[in-house]
């Protein structure tokens, strides 16, 4: 999943949250509980928003041209 993809999106999955990022599930899922990751819990589903996430890789959420 490329940024400009991410950037349209509201929130990610914890699999797409660990594509963008390159790392493995299960250290995007610590990372998670360690609080490293915000994240939000809708029901059973646990999602990563995406302005927070682009805040954290250092990547602004307008597309800069």
């Amino acid at each position: 999943m490329h940024l400009d993809e991410v950037r349209k999106r509201a929130t990610l999955t914890v699999d797409e949250t660990s594509a963008v990022m390159g790392t493995a599930r299960a250290s995007t899922y610590a990372a998670i509980s360690r609080g490293e990751i915000p994240s939000l819990r809708i029901g059973r589903r646990l999602v990563v928003p995406v302005p927070a996430l682009l805040a954290l890789l250092g990547e602004s959420a307008q597309h800069e041209a």
